[in-house]
């Protein structure tokens, strides 16, 4: 099987490197030999072993017809998405790390891949080398999906994880996760919460089989988590995380990205520095856990590998996905019931009190002035109609037993 990559960023020159550093176990697992006879990209790269495959025009890629695998590591929706249909439509199989692309097209994609008996693949899409959308297609199809939650982006894990141990600010934080690579130089999508979206999107597709759109799904960041937010969380013997969440209720699916304050009872209460987890809950099987690396050059560019494997053994077959074009319509999110974790000035405690059900009340020592509080379970609407009436210095949705 002759393969094909584009792109060689860090991702690609790492698909490159596996499939070159371990023939021998590539060839017994996927029952053939698999080598690369094409990277494309722009750039050229004098004295680097991939000199001797490197090409600048696509149209020698899709117009081969040795070439059985193509796998898209470029990023971005364009002009990834615009091979990667021509690829399919030519008869050949893709594999991908683009969650943009992903979340995107990936129903058109697999679509086209079903008429054309070949594959579109994107285990690497989500939790980099965690693998995730294999089970929620191959091994879980016997159990409703009830929930998903995830640590879902290495980046914000990393500095919420840094705050509470070293005490620290989110700006401080921020610059010390640039500095060691973990953060790009214009880390929004990361802190803000998309990146995390798109991936929950990504998720809940494959779930309930229909497509959601990332636009659609409630996003915050944590731009907003401070220090103070960690004091409180650390005298209640809690931490926070961001979380992409899809949850199945009364019919309804629900989908959201936020931080979440969770105590030692959460199966994601220890998942720190830039590692992920997806925690998938079922009606029969209960809850199971998948926890790894979610970034990094080599453990994607393995989750690559394997679907490249996995597209070389089902040659001429297309591999179903329960995943269609028909749009999934999320739940009205004023209707989902949380916990809230909130900080008000200390002059509004009797007001708060008054506009909620106060289930508990936070301390903590190097924080003066304020109210923390814990609320007793209550819809999201409920929730923002009496923060407006308090200067809310922060919130947190929260699981705390």
């Amino acid at each position: 099987m002759k393969v094909a990559i584009l792109g060689y960023g860090t991702v690609g020159s790492g698909v490159f490197e596996v499939i070159n550093s371990n023939p021998a176990g590539i060839a017994r697992r996927a029952g053939e030999e698999v080598t690369v006879k094409y990277v494309l990209d722009l750039r050229d790269f004098p004295g680097d072993p991939v000199e001797s495959v490197l090409v600048h025009d696509f149209a020698k890629i899709v117009d081969d017809p040795e070439v059985g695998v193509v796998v898209e590591v470029m990023g971005g929706v364009e002009p990834a998405y615009t091979f990667v249909k021509e690829a399919l439509l030519k008869g050949k199989s893709v594999c991908t790390s683009n969650k943009e692309l992903v979340a995107k097209h990936g129903a058109e994609l697999l679509e086209i891949a079903k008429q054309k008996k070949e594959n579109f693949l994107f285990e690497a899409s989500v939790g980099g080398g965690i693998p995730i959308i294999r089970p929620l297609n191959q091994s879980l199809t016997v159990d409703e999906i009830q929930e998903i939650t995830g640590i879902l982006n290495g980046t914000t894990n990393y500095i919420l994880t840094k705050m509470r141990e070293e005490g620290l600010d989110f700006d401080t934080v921020l610059a010390d996760a640039q500095a060691k690579g973990y953060a790009e130089r214009n880390p929004e999508a990361d802190v803000e919460g998309y990146d995390a979206g798109r991936k929950i999107a990504i998720l809940t597709s494959l779930a309930y089989g229909m497509q959601v759109d990332y636009e659609d799904i409630y996003t915050e960041g944590i731009t907003k988590i401070t220090k103070d937010d960690i004091a409180y969380a650390l005298t209640a013997g809690a931490d926070i995380k961001l979380f992409g969440t899809s949850r199945a209720v009364d019919g309804q699916v629900y989908a959201m990205v936020a931080p979440r304050m969770i105590d030692k009872s959460h199966p994601l209460y220890a998942v720190n520095d830039v590692f992920n987890a997806v925690l998938v809950r079922g009606n029969f099987l209960g809850d199971v856990m998948f926890y790894g690396k979610g970034a990094g050059k080599l453990p994607t560019a393995s989750a690559v590998v394997s679907d490249v494997v996995d597209a070389v053994k089902h040659q001429g077959k297309h591999v179903m996905t329960l995943w269609n074009s028909r749009k999934l319509k999320l739940a009205d999110m004023n209707t989902l019931v949380n916990k809230f974790f909130v900080r008000v000035p200390e002059n509004e405690k009797e007001k708060a009190n008054c506009l909620f059900s106060v289930e508990r009340e936070f301390t903590a020592e190097d924080v003066k002035g304020q109210y923390a509080f814990l609320t007793a379970p209550m819809a999201e609407g409920d929730f923002h109609a009496a923060a407006e009436q308090l200067t809310v210095l922060n919130y947190i949705r929260a699981e705390l037993a």
